[in-house]
């Protein structure tokens, strides 16, 4: 099998586990333009899931609608075997589905520990949990992060590598079963990008599933098992890292030539 054909067809110990989360037929247009165009993509769960693709491919736009941001013009998105098309974003929030944004929305004025309490209050049991359950839950978060140190500190202080961290930190106060990462290597210098990296392969192996788009392809390269390629709103590949790295149709994707 060539390179490209194995990278168009994953190899079945990919998706060994039971699928976590299923988009069918996603289509999501912004008046005359398309940005995706019936995708369909299964994630299994406790994989380790890269996504690369040229800017304008719809990776963010994906993950909006995975998480109940925007909702698409057709298609479904079914996880952990229930169909949460119609749920906003706090609901899937509620059920594990949880994402990080490229550019970090903490609330500036609040202190680290507040921003990081305030995702613990919205978890899957936030409305019966006890306040000292939430705060212990924050602080656990900060804790692995490595924020522990500034959470007195008002978020709005924060330097780049600090508020990713800060970022990660409030997701992983939800409790999530799946966290979808966007563009969280962005800015960073090499070591900062690693020492992220090794965050996120510890939360993989603690079961945690991830879809992580990543313009740092580096950085995937070392951290997933599996690897997809956007481009025009369609996926043109998916499969092992160094297959779909080699692919003629994601090189062409990404040098800017035709794509069959």
């Amino acid at each position: 099998m060539t390179a490209a054909a194995s990278a168009r067809t994953p190899e079945a110990s990919l998706r060994a586990r039971p699928a976590q989360l299923v988009a069918t037929g996603i289509n999501v247009s912004f008046g005359a333009l398309q940005v995706l165009s019936n995708l369909s993509v299964e994630v299994s769960e406790g994989e380790l899931v890269g996504i690369i693709g040229p800017n304008g491919a719809g990776k963010t736009t994906l993950f909006s609608v995975l998480v109940g941001a925007l909702r698409p013009r057709s298609g479904s998105v079914a996880f952990d075997g229930h169909d949460v098309t119609g749920l906003p974003v706090a609901a899937r929030c509620r059920q594990g589905l949880v994402r990080t944004h490229q550019i970090p929305r903490p609330f500036n004025e609040m202190t680290v520990f507040e921003n990081v309490l305030v995702a613990a209050s919205v978890s899957r049991s936030s409305g019966r949990q006890e306040r000292q359950d939430r705060q212990d839950r924050a602080i656990a978060s900060l804790a692995y992060t490595e924020m522990l140190w500034a959470a007195n500190r008002r978020a709005g202080e924060l330097g780049l590598l600090d508020r990713k961290r800060l970022e990660l930190s409030r997701a992983l106060a939800t409790q999530p079963k799946m966290l979808l990462l966007d563009e969280i290597g962005g800015g960073l210098s090499d070591v900062e990008a690693l020492e992220l990296l090794d965050m996120i392969r510890a939360l993989s192996k603690q079961g945690i599933t991830i879809v992580w788009v990543e313009h740092i392809v580096s950085l995937l390269l070392k951290g997933a098992s599996r690897l997809l390629c956007l481009h025009g709103g369609r996926i043109i590949a998916d499969g092992r890292p160094e297959a779909v790295i080699e692919d003629p149709v994601v090189r062409s994707a990404y040098l800017g030539g035709g794509i069959p």
